[in-house]
């Protein structure tokens, strides 16, 4: 892990709790979502705050600076289950990563659907 990799692992440990506390849990909610995997070689489980587009129960996360970060590599391919919290409610969802044909990346989340 580089120097980049601690400092954001550190960061995000801090944001999480942040992202808890209830006076900030519904303003940050609207654009700041905390997602939650298991790493496909690891086998760990991983949460971490990003930034997001809702449309409906689609999300998109864009990925910053990709070439210094490792978490959207479990998505490639056919993709894996996530969970989503968005101002303290959570739903599961599946995540696929989206390679550009102009080199950026993002994952796209499709939440599931709510069962009553």
């Amino acid at each position: 892990m580089n120097t980049f990799q601690k400092s954001a692992a550190v960061w995000n440990k801090f944001f999480v709790t942040l992202m808890k506390a209830p006076v900030l849990e519904k303003v940050l909610g609207k654009s700041t979502a905390l997602i939650t995997y298991t790493g496909r070689k690891s086998g760990k489980t991983f949460s971490l705050p990003v930034s997001y587009k809702r449309d409906g129960d689609s999300l998109a996360v864009a990925v910053m600076m990709p070439d210094k970060k490792n978490w959207w590599r479990n998505f490639d391919g056919d993709g894996g289950r996530v969970t989503v919290e968005i101002a303290g409610v959570a739903r599961p969802g599946h995540a696929v990563t989206v390679h550009d044909p102009k080199g950026r990346m993002s994952v796209s989340i499709t939440l599931d659907p709510v069962s009553n």
